[in-house]
Formats: C-alpha cells, structure tokens, sequence
C-alpha cells in the first residue's frame, strides 16, 4: 500500500514526459519538407493527427489529476519521519498544459447561502451511515460504491460486544494510521474518508487487537446527529459514564438499544453564592474544571473530535501540543479561523468561563463560514456551538451579573448602569413630553369644543329669543283679533304634544298612545267655521280614518232640517290628519310631538300650504320650548302660555301659588321641599295644626296623573292618640296657641321620620316600587305635602276653562271624576258634574281664571277640586286641589260627545241640553221655532285599556258590541260611542255613555266594560286592565247616588 502514491507519480511523469515529446516533434515538423516521386509530404495532416494525440493525452492527464486529488493518502508516522524521511516524487507539469482548476484565494468567490446550506446537509447525510440516502451520496460525491448492509440474512451471528474507550494508538509501519473503536469500522466508509483515513483498511482483528479494552456505553448515531441539532433543548442532561449496572448496550444485528441514567440537574446558586466574586464564581463553575478523569463522570460529546483543545480563562496555550496540532492541520485556512477564534477566546473572557474545551472541526467550519459584519458582534450560541462543554458553558454565560465577573466587568458594569441611567432619563423625559402634549392637545381639544358650545348656545340662545319674540307679538295680534278671529272662518291646529322631561317620558310606556288618546279634538269641525288640522304622533290605519269619517257624519244627521247631509259631507272636507316624517327615524326616544314636527320638513311645507291664506292658531298639550320653534317655522300663534311661565305654575308647588293668588280655600299643605329636614318639619307643624286630618299626601311638582304621590295615614304614628288627647284637653280655640301645639310639636319631629320610612306607600308601585325610590324623585324634583280630605265620602271634580286672550274665562266641561285602581288617577269622569253649586263651583273657576291671566296664562285651563261634607259644622267644603295649564282628555271627549249628539253644555247650570227630533206632522211654526231641547247624563271613559283588546280588530269589536246591544241610538240620543287610539296595538280606548239620567249612564257604562271584559278574556287568559276596578268604582258612585236620591226625597217631605 506505501507503494501506491510512487507509481502513481511514475505514471504522472510519463505522461507529462509524452506531451513534452509530442510538443517537440510538432516543432520540429514544422522544418522538415520530404519529397518523394515528385510529391510532396502533407504536413497539415499529419499536425492534425498529434494535435489530436496531444489532446487526448491532455484530457487523461486532467482525468488522472482529478482522481489523484481526491485520493486519500497515508500520512507516515511522527517517529518513522523523525528517522527516515520518505520523498514523494513530484512531477511539475507546465502550466501551460494544466488548466487552472481553482481560482486563487482573492479571487474566488464565496459560496452562496444555499450552496452552504446543500454542502452542510451532504455532510450530515454523509456522517450517518443508517440513512437511506448515505450510500447514494458516497457514491455520487466519492465514487465508492457501498454494499447493502441490511440485506443480511437472518441466521447472522448476534454479536454482544463491550467497547471501551476512546483510546487511541500509534499504528507502527511508517505511516501515521489513527487506530479506531469497532463503532467506527460499523459506521462506514464515510467516517473514514471524515477522519483522513484510507478506503482499504487493515484487517478488523488487527485494529481490534489495538483498542484499550474500558467499559463505555455506546450511542446510536442517529441520536449522535440529532443532538448536534437539537443540543439546546437538553442543555440540563447529563450523561454518565460508569460502571455501574444500569447502563447497558445490547445489539441484536444492526439494531442497538442504548440505556443510560441521568443525573439530575443542581439546584440554583442562591443569593448569597451570587454576591461573593470572583472566588465563588470558580466554586460555582467547578464542573467544568475536573480534578480527575476518573472520578467526574464526563459528558458524552456529540462526535469524536480529531483536534480538540482547550481554552483555559479565556486564553489559548499556543504551544499545547493539541493546539499545535490543530493549527498545523489547518494551516492553509488559519486566516479565517484565527478571527473565529480570537472572538471564542474574548467570549470567555467576558464571562470568566475557567475552563472551554473546543472542537476543532466545528470551529473549522464555523470559521469557513465566517462573515466579516460578526466581527463586531459574533453570534453567541454559534461560538457555543464550537465547545464540547457547551451546557456548562451556557449555563454559566446565562448566570445573571456573570458578564460583571469577567474581562472589563467593572467597565461594563458602568456602562450598563450609565445607560439605564440616561435610558430612564430619557425614558422620564420623553413620558413628561407626551403627557404635556397630551395635556396640550386636550386642553386645546376642550377649549375648541368649549369655544363652539359657546357659539352654539350663544346661536340657540338668540334664536329662541327671537322665537319668543315672535312669539310675543303673535300672541299680541290674536289677542286683539281673537273676537273677529272667533266669528270667522279659522284653522285650528292640534298639536296634542306632551312636553314632559326627559325622563318622564322615558319611562311612560306607549307614549305614541298617550299623545294620542285626544285624537276626538277632531270633532272640533262641529263648528262651521272651523277647519281642523290634526298632528297624529303615529300613523293610523284606514279603519281608523274610515271610523272618524263615519262618526263625524253622524253629527250632521244630528242636525234637524234639509241641510244634514250637506253638513255631514262637509264635515268630513274640514278635518286633516297629518304625522311627522321624523316618526320614521326615532321609534324608539319617546320625543314628545312637537320635537318630531320641528324635524319634519315635509310635514311643516304642507301644513303651510293647508293654511295659506287663512286664519290659523295652534293649540297645543303640555307646553314645550320645541312649540315655539314649530309656530315660528309656520308663522302662527299659539293658543297657550309661554313655555317657561307654563314650567313655573305648571307644577304641584305652582298651582298652591296660583290658588293663593285666587283666594280660594286650598287643601293644607305646603309646597317647594327640596331636603329632609324640611319636609320633617313641614309635616310635623302640619300635623300639629290640624288634628283632625288622618292622612297625608306627598306629591311630586312635575308629575302628572297620580304617578308621583305618596300617602301616610296617621294612625300608624305610635304618639298620635297622645297628641289627640291633648288637642281634646285644651280645645279647638286654647290649640291654636303656640306654646299649647309645642309640645305635640316636638313629639312628631322625633317620630315622623321613622314613621315615614315604615308606613309611606307610593301610591302607584308600578312607578316607584318603595318609599325610598319615591323619596329620591320627591327631594330631587321638588313637591309639597297636602292633607286628603277629612271625610269618607270624597268627590273630585274636573273643570275644563278658555281663558280668552281678550282676557275672558269660559268654563267649557265639567264633570265629576271616575278613578281606576289608584284613587288619585283619573280615568273618567260623569258629565256634567252634580256635586257642587253651580254657583259656587263658576265662583272658584272664575276667580282662578283671573289668577292666572294675572299670571299671563292664555289658552286651556284644567281645574281639579275636591268636595266632601265637614263633619264639625256639617258644611260642604270645596278645596282647590291641582290646576293643569293644558288641553284636557275630559275637554277632548266632550268635544266628540257634543258632536255626536248635537247638544250644549252650560257649565253655569251644569246642564247637557241636547235637541228633540221634531215629529213629522209638526207646524211650519213650530219648525221655525226653536227645537225643544231634553236634558242628558254622560259618562266618559278617556283611558280604557286591556291588553285583550290587541286581539280585536276593530271591525270584529263592532261586530261584536252591536250583537251584545251597544251601539247609539241617533233619534234617542242615547247610547254609547267608542273613540280609537290607534290601530296598530289596539291596547286602549275611549268610550262615551249617554242617557236621560245619571244612574242610567252610570249602569250603561259598568254593563259596557263587563260585556267587553267577558268577550275578549277567558278564565285562563284575563288581561290587564282597569275595568274591574272602574266598574267597582261606579258601583259605589250609584250608591252614593240612591243614597243622596233617598235623602233629598226625605228633605221635601220634611220641608213640606
């Protein structure tokens, strides 16, 4: 085998030596001119013929060069070179004839980055002999093809083998050869070709007799290839080589099963072994300084390493003899490891590592691929990579503060603290900076919002100003024009908007319905000269047009003469039901009417067009800023007070002001409470003052309805007999006295406020659930506290006034109220009203009327009053109760309750005279006369509700009612009628009841609502409704009435 490279290089030489001859014979041709037979020697042909040889020769000379450079050759042993030095014979061909394979080191171009990354994945392929593609590959790259091991036969001889160590030996025979363990000879030709070895190896019992027998646990290779990669994720195992009994290898035929143990990792250092410098640090690291290669169990490395060394403390010995080694093997690309290296070295000496031991190859080859920008910053975990002893290593450089210990610690340790120093300065300035210009931007933001909320304030302020301006002189014009205006043609627009405040209306269920429950101010037409238009707050349906049209038909029926049916279709050209387009876009925000008109262009455009030319006033519901701007937009007055002086008197506290101003007799009470101290004393000196009331009310100013009142009886209060007993002691003249009520005074401020919070009641819960909920609205709001009247027998009555703006009163309906399941809420009313002297009740109504003219209060008036009999003087008592500066549901049903029957109501004499028909053989004189005329009683039912009548539509219900015998008659004028709400939910309704007496009305009315209850509901599906507890109420009404019948016919028998 040492006689291979001398023949090699023989057969070098002779070929060189052959080019050399046939280049000197093509010289020498070129001279040379033969003739033979007068003919003359083709040269040209024959200078073919060799160059053709010649570069043939060449090509085999290129061929055998090839295969001699990728030979593997037998380097001669360290001790043969030292005696005997073996000349290999060299052969120099020219230059000329060897082409230039390589380029030179300036000049050769790097490898790409894919190019780099093919050749690392044909090495690792190559270095795993068990791969499927090893052979393929050994054969392409180094044309050896390699037998199929694993097509042994099956009766092979298991081999049991122990290996130990990885002792190396000097093979003697004048040539270096590197001895290998049985694991290299399995794992093929490539491992030797990896390690500089020649393909033809000496016998295996050769090599085998020359391995150091030591007990080592052996790893597959795939497991060898793959910690290489993935050495990161197992950088805390440790594994252990022993003699223990643990771990054992076993090989079944090509297939091992490696076992091992693990050692478990330490614990982390503490604190204290953190802080004591550089001498624990080398306490700390003393793995990777083993004080004996016995003794410390060493750390598998991933492959066997040719040139290892080590670097102690950050430094290199240059004259360590595995250094020397290593750098004379790599000497030819020295240049590009040194920069490597040298970054190795100052790595470890950053970070105080004591001891490295690295890896030539894998420097080698992260050397070649050294890029010239790492030299400022190399990348750390591929210098690690370099290391044998890389986990000890990492755990090391990954201890906190171990960069502080190392070389230019303390410098570093500055310069670290210096910049998160200047970084937080920084850091401290630039939040300050941000939030000032944050701070500036919102300021700015705000003062720019503020700036156009202020030009926006300032543009409403001056338009409503200018609104009420108008407003104003509007009001001046209809004031002077009113008695012409009333005696001609006009156009009165219904506006029935309930301007609460915001959150009353939010929390009104149906507020649509509500608005609309006066749709019978459309009777309004039973006037000639009036023309009607109405603004619904929701769009009806055309049964509900078609039953209005019907029913003011029947008003000109009513009329006696040729000239009914004319007047019937006259009435229906004089009514106009508009709603807003603005219903469309807020369903759902409960906007009272007026608001929704405001922002109805189309609908204002056409309520212009209906009223150009003509007389026209609005007439509107509870009084809203939003009125103003919908009159100005259409350039007519309003038939009603200003919206702020309605706010000031509209309320419970306003309507005691007006009635004091009036001098009439008011119920006890005082209002304008706003804390609790002075609603404790209020009611303690109110208390004191009248003895003889046993319960009190407490109502909220802007509630309507009875929805904001509360009741406490007094005989809940533990010191109310004792206080009795002293009012009884000292008399009704000595009580008066002040030092005489200051003792009862002072025994009801201790006890009224816990008698309060356990026996107020709101009367509607469905409103306010407890006391405190009521309290809260009560103090919040504002409200007054009144005595109930001191009486069992109770009647209210409702007025309904015209306070002209010529400044005259006109009482247009009165009645006595009908109450549902709360007694302070109003869902009907008798008409007219039998409780009160007409005299008296025109004296109070016309004194308030003045009152509130005083108070500029134009338009319609609602009085609400309370009669009941004084049982001390056995008088009849009449206090003013409430007083609403609005269009009333009463005054809306009478309207249609006129209309229909053709009638007049006198509220001087509380009579309802409605016309005779006049029989058919009457005189010419006796038609030219006036009709006679017969009285009647009605009783109006403004706010019905079940939740059954939804069920119904509205031709159904008639249907039905006319088979159950409800219906009116035209002739009699008697009868019953219905006024629709709407014809969407169908959950409400209005009825009117007339007959010739007040208890017939009365039993009209109760038989209505039990027929209508028992047809719509059934016993498993009753509703909710208010008609039980109205028809509870009219029962006691007709008791009450037998019982003042019965009276009355006893008083004339005793007169008489």
């Amino acid at each position: 085998m040492s006689d291979t490279p001398k023949n090699e290089d023989t057969l070098g030489t002779v070929l060189v030596q052959v080019q050399d001859d046939l280049r000197q014979l093509k010289h020498s041709l070129g001279k040379i001119t033969i003739s033979e037979k007068g003919e003359t020697l083709d040269i040209q042909a024959l200078d073919t013929a060799i160059r053709r040889t010649e570069r043939g020769i060449r090509k085999r000379a290129e061929e055998y060069l090839k295969t001699v450079n990728k030979q593997l050759l037998i380097l001669p042993s360290i001790e043969d070179l030292q005696k005997k030095t073996v000349q290999i014979p060299k052969w120099k061909p020219t230059l000329e004839s060897i082409t230039d394979m390589c380029p030179q080191r300036g000049e050769r171009p790097g490898p790409s980055p894919g190019e780099k990354h093919k050749s690392a994945l044909t090495m690792r392929l190559l270095c795993n002999p068990a791969h499927p593609k090893n052979r393929a590959i050994m054969h392409q790259k180094c044309g050896i093809p390699l037998p199929d091991l694993h097509k042994k036969s099956a009766n092979s001889e298991t081999h049991h083998r122990v290996i130990t160590g990885p002792t190396m030996s000097i093979v003697p025979g004048g040539h270096r050869n590197l001895a290998r363990p049985e694991e290299d000879m399995r794992a093929g030709i490539s491992s030797l070709l990896e390690k500089r070895l020649p393909s033809t190896v000496p016998d295996a019992h050769m090599l085998r007799s020359l391995i150091q027998q030591k007990a080592a646990s052996l790893h597959r290779r795939e497991d060898s290839c793959s910690s290489k990669m993935d050495w990161k994720s197992r950088c805390h195992k440790q594994l252990t080589w022993g003699k223990e009994p643990g771990p054992t290898h076993e090989r079944t035929g090509r297939e091992c099963t490696p076992t091992w143990t693990t050692k478990a990792p330490a614990p982390p250092p503490s604190a204290t072994s953190k802080s004591t410098g550089y001498r624990s640090m080398m306490q700390g690291s003393n793995c990777l300084t083993p004080e004996s290669h016995q003794n410390v169990p060493v750390l598998v490395p991933v492959a066997i390493s040719k040139f290892p060394f080590t670097i102690t403390e950050g430094r290199t010995d240059p004259m360590a003899a595995d250094f020397c080694r290593f750098k004379q093997h790599y000497c030819l690309c020295w240049g590009n490891l040194v920069d490597a290296l040298e970054a190795l070295e100052k790595l470890l000496r950053d970070f105080a590592v004591p001891l490295a031991k690295v890896c030539g190859e894998r420097l080698a080859d992260f050397g070649l691929g050294w890029d010239i920008g790492w030299r400022r910053d190399p990348p750390l975990m591929g210098l690690l990579s370099v290391l044998e002893n890389r986990e000890q290593v990492l755990d090391l450089v990954l201890r906190p503060g171990q960069r502080y210990k190392g070389e230019g610690g303390i410098e570093a340790a500055a310069i670290r603290i210096q910049s998160c120093w200047r970084r937080y300065l920084a850091r401290t300035t630039y939040l300050r900076h941000c939030r000032r210009k944050w701070a500036a931007g919102t300021i700015a933001i705000s003062w720019l919002m503020h700036a156009q909320m202020r030009r926006v304030r300032k543009a409403l302020q001056a338009r409503r100003f200018r609104q009420l301006e108008n407003y104003r002189n509007r009001a001046q014009h209809l004031a002077a024009n009113w008695k012409h205006i009333q005696s001609s043609k006009r156009t009165i627009i219904h506006i029935p908007s309930l301007g609460y405040s915001q959150s009353q209306r939010l929390s009104l269920k149906g507020f649509d319905v509500l608005q609309n429950i006066q749709i019978s101010r459309l009777c309004d037409v039973r006037d000639e000269n009036v023309e009607v238009i109405y603004v619904s707050p929701r769009r009806l349906g055309d049964d509900i047009l078609h039953y209005y049209s019907s029913l003011l038909k029947l008003h000109g029926a009513s009329e006696v003469g040729d000239a009914g049916p004319a007047q019937s279709s006259s009435c229906i050209k004089r009514f106009t039901i508009l709603t807003p387009d603005a219903v469309e876009y807020f369903p759902t925000h409960n906007m009272c009417l007026s608001t929704l008109l405001k922002y109805s262009p189309c609908t204002l455009q056409r309520i212009r067009n209906l009223i150009q030319g003509k007389e026209a006033y609005i007439v509107g519901g509870v009084a809203h800023v939003d009125d103003l701007a919908v009159a100005d937009e259409l350039g007519v007055p309003i038939l009603g007070p200003e919206p702020a002086v309605a706010q000031l008197y509209g309320t419970k506290s306003g309507g005691r002001r007006i009635f004091a101003g009036a001098e009439v007799d008011v119920t006890p009470g005082q209002g304008d409470i706003y804390s609790f101290n002075q609603l404790h004393e209020t009611l303690a000196r109110l208390m004191t003052q009248n003895m003889d009331v046993q319960r009190w009310l407490f109502k909220v100013d802007s509630e309507q309805g009875g929805r904001g009142t509360a009741c406490c009886d007094v005989c809940h209060l533990s010191c109310y007999s004792w206080a009795l007993q002293e009012y009884r002691r000292h008399g009704p003249d000595l009580w008066n006295t002040e030092w005489v009520q200051e003792p009862v005074l002072l025994r009801y401020l201790n006890e009224v406020p816990e008698w309060l919070a356990h026996h107020a009641q709101p009367a509607k819960t469905s409103c306010y659930p407890n006391w405190a909920c009521f309290l809260k609205t009560f103090l919040r709001q504002g409200g007054v506290v009144e005595a109930y009247p001191p009486s069992d027998s109770v009647t209210c009555l409702t007025v309904d006034l015209l306070l002209e703006p010529g400044g005259v009163v006109t009482m247009l309906s009165c009645g006595d109220q009908l109450h549902g399941s709360c007694q302070l809420e109003t869902v009907g009313s008798s008409v007219p009203q039998t409780s009160v002297c007409p005299d008296t009740l025109h004296s109070i109504c016309m004194r308030v009327g003045r009152a509130c003219l005083q108070r500029l209060i134009i338009g319609y008036v609602s009085l609400d009053l309370a009669t009941f009999l004084n049982h001390s003087t056995l008088e009849q008592k009449v206090w003013a109760i409430d007083v609403d500066l609005r269009y009333s549901n009463q005054l809306a049903m009478t309207q249609m309750l006129l209309s229909l029957t053709g009638g007049t109501l006198d509220c001087r004499t509380c009579r309802l005279e409605v016309p005779v028909p006049i029989k058919e053989k009457s005189s010419a004189r006796q038609i030219a006369a006036k009709p006679p005329a017969a009285n009647r009683y009605a009783v109006i039912g403004s706010r019905l509700f079940h939740t059954n009548l939804s069920m119904v539509y509205p031709t159904v219900f008639f249907k039905m009612c006319k088979a159950q015998g409800i219906g009116f008659d035209m002739k009699r004028k008697e009868g019953t009628v219905f006024a629709l709400h709407d014809s969407s939910e169908r959950g409400s309704l209005g009825m009117v009841t007339v007959s010739e007496d007040l208890q017939g009305a009365l039993v009209t009315f109760a038989r209505n609502l039990s027929v209508i209850h028992q047809e719509i509901s059934s016993p498993k599906m009753q509703g909710e409704t208010n008609f039980k507890d109205l028809i509870k109420d009219i029962e006691d009404v007709l008791q009450m009435t037998v019982q003042n019948n019965v009276q009355a016919v006893e008083d004339n028998k005793a007169a008489t």
